[in-house]
């Protein structure tokens, strides 16, 4: 490598910089001339706020204590409905992967569930559970428990039958081979799953807070539909977002540390 490039690519240089930040211009330039549009009347603030419009309500929100209010209400859901699919996910994956009666037993029945669309299953919802937090926990539940299965249960049948072979050698019992060898290998698909578990859980919430709901962040939105109130809107579209963004980090950061022992995760 020359000495010039070294100089562009090291970390802490002027150029190191701006390699790093980079990716950040290209969302600042549409903010900008965003408000540039706005403010000079060529977007409609009362069709799309501008930015400096919605940076003062996502404040006059938070000062209120309406947004944080609606976001723990929204949060719980979220995180109940994960849980439960997490769980339901991952004891089906269990069943299917490790056995073929079970694969037999559960996955065909589990592949047409899960291409029924999500607004079909509302009307069942309230039929059997009601209007109160009960069918908004089952959408969320409903919509993660497919990824975690999906890709547990590919992790699992993907799992090199030589480290099968190597364990049976070294006289491990089929148990120990589940914990030992099949579910370790299957971890890096279990977590993919649950990155794209947790994307789908706003995207649910999103429906399940249109179910009769009196607060969270999704009936924040529609109450602001019916007031033509683009800025709310828009705040709470950035709020789904930025709960996303950080539940991946989250994630990522998981990842990062129980499967340190994978090359692709050692340190340069």
């Amino acid at each position: 490598m020359s000495a010039a490039v070294a100089f562009t690519t090291a970390p802490g240089t002027g150029s190191g910089r701006w390699l790093r930040y980079r990716r950040y211009l290209p969302p600042l330039l549409i903010v900008i001339l965003w408000q540039v549009a706005a403010s000079s009347g060529l977007i409609p603030t009362r069709t799309l706020a501008s930015p400096v419009m919605i940076a003062g309500t996502f404040a006059e929100l938070i000062t209120s204590g309406e947004l944080p209010r609606h976001l723990l209400v929204s949060l719980g859901r979220v995180a109940t409905g994960l849980g439960i699919g997490v769980v339901v996910g991952t004891t089906f994956a269990l069943i299917a992967g490790l056995s073929q009666r079970g694969e037999d037993l559960l996955d065909a029945t589990l592949q047409m569930l899960r291409t029924l669309p999500f607004l079909a299953l509302v009307p069942l919802f309230i039929l059997w559970f009601g209007i109160g937090e009960t069918p908004k926990i089952a959408l969320v539940a409903l919509g993660t428990m497919f990824p975690i299965y999906l890709t547990l249960f590919a992790g699992i049948r993907s799992v090199d039958a030589k480290l099968l072979e190597a364990g049976s050698t070294l006289g491990l019992t089929r148990r120990e081979q589940v914990f030992h060898v099949v579910l370790p290998g299957a971890l890096p698909s279990a977590l993919v799953g649950l990155r794209y578990a947790l994307g789908v859980a706003w995207l649910s919430l999103v429906v399940a807070e249109q179910i009769n709901a009196d607060s969270g962040i999704g009936f924040l939105v529609m109450t602001a539909r019916d007031f033509l109130r683009t800025d709310i809107i828009l705040v709470g579209l950035i709020v789904y977002a930025m709960l996303g963004l950080s539940a991946d980090q989250i994630v990522r950061a998981l990842e990062r540390r129980v499967l340190a022992w994978r090359p692709s995760f050692l340190k340069d």
